[in-house]
């Protein structure tokens, strides 16, 4: 079924000791802003998360497989658009159009985020209906620095030279708390260009809730979705700018000192502030 109805939301997550997301310039510490000391996770992370849990979840559906996968060959996805038969027999603009509606029926992230696919046999570029921002933390964060200690070298030359001793040393750097707010957008205008329907958007808001419980490492053992605030307009265009309902969801502070939970904060909705023809799905907090 087609989307007839614009959205946005609301995405509060956190992290404890652990790196959200390290930037690889600065010895992948946590993303930070410079002016501000706010955490920072960009929207790639956080597509990276939604497009995994798409993929754990969906490898049986051939429309649901993912474009940019881990360790994929890009120009190999194209080619297959290429070879399909109902593709094949056209040329010029008409074969590129022809083989991006079938990538946007087959990749699920295509038909979602977009993509350009005009780096081997052209495929065309898409401009995808859901958009994220960066995420930011609502407070300034704290970045923790650790020595680690690993008790094995990785080749009998390293271990001449530690003397027989085989501990070698690192670092790792970790939040020791941060709560962090992204803003999302769904234009149905660009949906009805992709494909992208209802059932797709039911996998999306499922990929927000759970993307985290399928993420775990070392760096990311404690990160949790702690809201997600839908807000579902009655029309295709929408009845009142995104950020009047993005200033409807406040989040303050409860506690003194540093914060180190969920329950140093407070999560207010002001439904003065949601115009007529505005629907609020609270899915978590």
């Amino acid at each position: 079924m087609s989307l007839n109805n614009r959205y946005e939301f609301v995405l509060l997550f956190d992290v404890k000791d652990g790196n959200p997301n390290g930037d690889p310039d600065a010895g992948n510490q946590p993303r930070i802003d410079a002016e501000t000391g706010m955490g920072l996770v960009t929207d790639v992370c956080l597509k990276r998360k939604i497009r995994n849990f798409v993929q754990l979840t969906q490898a049986d559906n051939p429309q649901r497989n993912i474009f940019v996968a881990e360790k994929a060959i890009l120009n190999d996805e194209i080619d297959k658009a290429h070879d399909a038969e109902s593709v094949q027999a056209l040329k010029g603009k008409d074969k590129t159009e022809a083989a991006r509606n079938w990538m946007c029926q087959h990749y699920y992230d295509i038909r979602t985020f977009g993509a350009v696919m005009s780096t081997g046999k052209n495929a065309g570029q898409v401009r995808g209906p859901v958009q994220l921002a960066f995420a930011r933390s609502i407070d300034p964060i704290i970045t923790s620095e650790h020595t680690i200690t690993r008790m094995a070298v990785t080749t009998p030359k390293e271990a001449e030279k530690q003397d027989g001793d085989n501990r070698t040393m690192g670092r790792k750097f970790t939040v020791p708390y941060g709560l962090y707010r992204c803003h999302g957008f769904i234009s149905a205008h660009l949906a009805g260009q992709t494909g992208f329907d209802n059932d797709d958007l039911s996998l999306l808001w499922d990929a927000l809730v759970n993307m985290f419980d399928h993420d775990r490492s070392a760096a990311r053992g404690e990160m949790s979705v702690r809201g997600l605030y839908i807000f579902r307009h009655n029309n295709a265009l929408g009845n009142a700018p995104a950020h009047q309902l993005f200033d409807s969801i406040s989040v303050s502070r409860q506690t003194e000192g540093p914060a180190r939970s969920f329950a140093d904060y407070q999560v207010s909705i002001d439904d003065s502030l949601l115009p007529e023809g505005i629907e609020l799905d609270r899915r978590v907090g």
